[in-house]
C-alpha cells in the first residue's frame, strides 16, 4: 500500500498556512486601497510600507532564534493570535470611527514584525515534518501556496473592499487569523527542551552568535548558499520590482491592464514552478544549479530587445514585442523560483535542527537587505540610461550569467562531495544485487 508522501502534521501546518497567507494579502491590498482614498497619497502608503518592512531586516535573525528555542507549533498558534487581536483592535476602531493613518501604520508594523517571526519558524518546521526524499516537494508546496496567495489575494481584496469595504475585510481577515490558530493547535511538531542557561536576552544574543557562527565557519556551504540567494536579490529582483513596470509603462507606453496582465503572468508562473518542482526533482543538483543561472540569463536578452528604440512602437501595434517581453518575463520568473526553492531545501537539508530557525533567518535578514540596495541601483541606472533602458537589462542578464559562474566556482566542492556520494550509492546498489540470491 502506497503511503503518503507528506505527513498529517504537515498537512495541517498547510491549512494554516493558506488562511493566514490569504488573510494577510487580502488585509494588506485593501489597507493599501483604503489609504489611498483616505488620503489621496501614493507618497503616504509607499512610506508606511517601507517603514512597516524595516522589522524585517533587523528582527529576522532574532526571530529565527527564537523559533530553535521555543516550541514551533506554539510559536505559530501565538503568532495567529497575535495577529487576530491586532486586527480585532483595528476593527473597534473601524467601527467607532476613530480610525487614523497613525493607527494603520502601527497595525501594519506590527503585523509585518510577527511576519519576520512567522516566517522562519514555519521554514524551520518543514524538515522535521518531511521526509528528505519529499522535502523539494514540500518547499515547492509552500512556496506555491505564497505565490497563489500573493496571486489571488490583491484580486479578492480587490473585490471585497469595492462591494463591502474596509470594515468587513478587517472582520474576515480578524476571524481568518484566529480560525488558523485554532487548526495548529491540531499540529504536533516534535521538540524537545533545551537547558536554561541564561536570562532570555543574553541567551537569544547566544543563539544568534551560534547561528552566525555556524554559517561563517561550522559550514562555509551554507555562506556560499546565502551569497547566491543575496546576489540575486541585488541583481536580478530589481529587474521585476523596479524594472518592468517602468519598461511596459514607460518604455513601451501599453496601458495599466498591460501590466496587469504581465503581473498576473509572474505570478502564474511562480504558481506553476512550484507545482513542476516534485517533477523536475530528479534534474535539479548541485552540479547543474549554475546552468539555471545561464538559462535565466539568456531569456532576459529578448526582452531587452524587445524594448529597443527601434523595436518600440506604442500602442496596439506594439502587442508582439509586449507579449514576447511578458513570456520571457514568465520564464525568468519560473526559473527563479526553481531556483529558490532548490536553494531552501539546501540549506535545510544541510542544516541541524536546532539551528534551523537562526539559518534561515540570516537567509532573510541579508536577501532583504540586498533588495533596497539594487532597487535604488536600478533605478539609478534607468535614470542615466533613460534612452537605453535596454542597455540596463542587457547588463542583468551579462550579470545573471556572471552569477551562474559564480556558482559554479563556490560549490565546485560540494559538487564534488556530491558526486562521490552518488557514486558510492551506485556502487553499493549494484554489489547489493549481485551479492543477492536469484529466485
Amino acid at each position: 500500500m502506497k503511503s503518503h508522501a507528506f505527513s498529517r502534521n504537515f498537512q495541517i501546518m498547510l491549512v494554516g498556512q493558506i488562511i493566514t497567507l490569504f488573510g494577510s494579502a487580502i488585509l494588506r491590498f485593501a489597507l493599501s486601497l483604503y489609504i489611498l482614498d483616505l488620503t489621496g497619497s501614493a507618497e503616504i502608503f509607499a512610506t508606511l510600507l517601507a517603514v512597516s518592512t524595516i522589522p524585517t531586516i533587523f528582527l529576522s535573525p532574532i526571530g529565527g532564534a527564537i523559533a530553535d528555542r521555543m516550541n514551533r507549533r506554539n510559536l505559530m498558534v501565538y503568532f495567529d493570535f497575535i495577529n487576530g487581536i491586532v486586527v480585532s483592535v483595528l476593527a473597534v476602531f473601524l467601527y467607532s470611527g476613530q480610525s487614523s493613518i497613525v493607527l494603520i501604520g502601527v497595525v501594519m508594523t506590527v503585523l509585518s514584525i510577527v511576519s519576520t517571526f512567522y516566517h522562519p519558524t514555519v521554514q524551520a518546521s518543514i524538515p522535521v515534518l518531511v521526509e528528505n526524499d519529499h522535502l523539494l516537494k514540500a518547499n515547492g508546496l509552500v512556496s506555491g501556496v505564497t505565490a497563489l496567495t500573493n496571486f489571488a489575494g490583491p484580486v479578492i481584496g480587490g473585490l471585497l473592499y469595492a462591494v463591502s469595504g474596509i470594515n468587513a475585510i478587517v472582520v474576515v481577515t480578524c476571524v481568518s487569523f484566529f480560525l488558523s490558530a485554532i487548526i495548529l493547535l491540531f499540529l504536533h511538531i516534535p521538540y524537545e527542551k533545551g537547558a536554561k542557561t541564561a536570562g532570555a536576552i543574553k541567551a537569544i544574543l547566544l543563539d544568534l552568535k551560534e547561528g552566525l557562527a555556524y554559517v561563517g565557519k561550522g559550514n562555509p556551504f551554507l555562506l556560499k548558499i546565502i551569497i547566491i540567494a543575496a546576489a540575486m536579490n541585488l541583481f536580478i529582483t530589481p529587474l521585476f520590482l523596479v524594472g518592468i513596470p517602468y519598461m511596459i509603462k514607460i518604455v513601451m507606453g501599453m496601458k495599466d491592464s498591460y501590466f496587469g496582465f504581465t503581473q498576473g503572468g509572474i505570478s502564474l508562473s511562480m504558481i506553476i514552478a512550484a507545482v513542476a518542482i516534485g517533477a523536475l526533482s530528479s534534474k535539479l543538483r548541485v552540479n547543474n544549479l549554475y546552468l539555471w543561472f545561464v538559462g535565466s540569463g539568456l531569456f532576459i536578452v529578448p526582452m531587452a530587445v524587445t524594448i529597443h528604440p527601434q523595436l518600440v512602437v506604442p500602442g496596439q501595434a506594439g502587442i508582439i514585442p509586449y507579449l514576447l517581453f511578458s513570456l520571457c518575463t514568465m520564464v525568468v520568473m519560473f526559473i527563479i523560483t526553481i531556483i529558490n526553492i532548490f536553494i531552501m531545501t539546501m540549506l535545510q537539508k544541510e542544516t541541524p535542527n536546532h539551528l534551523l530557525g537562526k539559518v534561515m533567518a540570516i537567509l532573510t535578514a541579508i536577501s532583504t537587505c540586498a533588495v533596497p540596495i539594487g532597487q535604488i541601483l536600478f533605478g539609478s541606472l534607468i535614470e542615466w540610461l533613460a534612452n537605453a533602458v535596454y542597455a540596463v537589462v542587457v547588463g542583468v542578464a551579462v550579470i545573471t550569467i556572471l552569477i551562474a559562474l559564480v556558482t559554479k566556482y563556490l560549490l565546485r566542492g560540494h559538487m564534488n562531495q556530491s558526486e562521490e556520494q552518488a557514486a558510492s550509492s551506485s556502487s553499493g546498489s549494484r554489489e547489493a544485487l549481485e551479492a543477492s540470491p536469484t529466485e
